[in-house]
């Protein structure tokens, strides 16, 4: 499948937008694939600074970081915690 580099480009550029990207993380939520949510996630921080720059703020290991939004990334709420803050988001609940 060919990706649209227009569209790439257009919604890395939008992921830079905290407001965009919290919105963004919250619709992937709704799905309830969670592979859903770690690839949006994933997109995020490609948009904010990549792998290599979200591994130094958060003192993952950039294996770990790919692992963990990968399609079959397994978090725990503190590596999720972690990735979040480090592209200035936060876990919040919400009533459905």
């Amino acid at each position: 499948m060919k990706t649209d580099n227009s569209h790439n480009t257009w919604l890395l550029e939008q992921l830079k937008d905290t407001d965009f990207a919290a919105n963004f993380l919250n619709a992937a939520s709704e799905d309830e694939d969670p592979a859903t949510y770690l690839l949006a996630l994933r997109k995020i921080v490609d948009a904010r600074g990549g792998i290599a720059i979200v591994s130094e703020k958060t003192a993952l290991s950039r294996e770990t970081l790919y692992r963990t939004l990968s399609k079959r990334g397994n978090p725990t709420i503190k590596t999720l915690s972690t990735i979040l803050k480090a592209t200035g988001l936060k876990i919040a609940v919400a009533a459905s």
